[in-house]
């Protein structure tokens, strides 16, 4: 016997999960995903998700509503007739009408230990605040924002020098496997659920652009972990003058230095290293605006950024 299941997720961090039901022999009776959006050189192609174009891959029927506010949308999910419905990073509230909609209900995959860091940016705030640990949490959703009771947990614990983007990827697999477990287990009537604590809540807001500049003027650990927090995307920066023009430079790795002095202060150009609030920061890897990421090496070899120089 196989679950009859409606996926429903949006970016690349989605896909695993999806292929790995599909692997698992569930049946997949319809893919939900958001619409095309604006993308290609110039801004004016339709780009379908990664979750689309994988659910075209497999052969399976896509669907992308706005939202739910339509009774015809909510009558099509009823229809479907599906014993669950799995969200990863849909990017959508789901309304009651959806939440009760099947026969099971539905089972959101999140990217933390909650309930710790609920809500939409959950790796980049874990590694922002400096935590050595997460994990994958697959959860009964309820009405509120990932409150619902947790039905399974793995924890992933990584390292002081991890990015946004690596343990993304890592959490990923992570994703995949527990979704495939919690369901085998659901469909075996053996999955249990337990209620989120009171303590410790944190709500894990979606990444400003206004929080996206490096302030150099905090210790050194907090701006490293903001650095790789925003790596790659949307990527932390600072401007520095080019050939006399201040231009707009992300840092896409990085790790502590030694060393002190003013704030933003460049203490030495290889390896590149910026005094802090307290401490110091080495930069590993950047990119200028239209550039490609370059290691600091590389980036020094076409922009010299010596000893002595203030960026900010």
């Amino acid at each position: 016997m196989t679950l009859r299941i409606v996926f429903m997720g949006t970016p690349d961090f989605s896909v695993p999960v999806l292929e790995a039901l599909a692997r698992a022999g569930h049946e997949i009776v319809a893919v939900y995903t958001q619409p095309p959006r604006p993308g290609g050189r110039r801004g004016l192609e339709a780009v379908p998700s990664p979750v689309h174009r994988a659910a075209e891959a497999l052969g399976l029927p896509v669907f992308t509503p706005l939202n739910f506010k339509a009774e015809d949308d909510r009558e099509r999910f009823r229809a479907l007739n599906a014993d669950v419905a799995v969200v990863v990073a849909y990017g959508l509230l789901l309304p009651e009408s959806i939440l009760t909609g099947t026969r099971l209900g539905c089972y959101n995959g999140h990217a933390s230990l909650l309930p710790r860091w609920r809500g939409a940016a959950p790796i980049q705030r874990a590694i922002m605040a400096g935590d050595a640990k997460t994990g994958m949490m697959v959860m009964k959703m309820d009405k509120g924002l990932d409150t619902g009771p947790v039905a399974l947990t793995r924890e992933v614990v990584f390292g002081p020098d991890m990015t946004a983007g690596e343990l993304h990827d890592a959490l990923c697999e992570v994703a995949a496997g527990s979704m495939v477990e919690a369901m085998a287990k659901l469909e075996a009537g053996d999955l249990p659920l337990t209620p989120q604590p009171e303590e410790g809540i944190l709500y894990a807001a979606k990444i400003s652009k206004e929080e996206t500049r490096i302030d150099f003027s905090r210790p050194a650990v907090e701006v490293h972990n903001h650095i790789r927090g925003l790596a790659p995307f949307p990527g932390a920066w600072f401007e520095l003058e080019i050939n006399g023009k201040v231009e707009r430079v992300k840092v896409l790795a990085s790790t502590l230095g030694a060393g002190e002095g003013a704030v933003g202060e460049v203490l030495a150009e290889a390896p590149l290293t910026i005094a802090c609030g307290a401490g110091a920061v080495r930069l590993v890897r950047l990119q200028k605006a239209g550039g490609k990421p370059l290691s600091a090496e590389d980036f020094l070899r076409g922009t010299p950024v010596p000893a002595g120089t203030r960026l900010s």
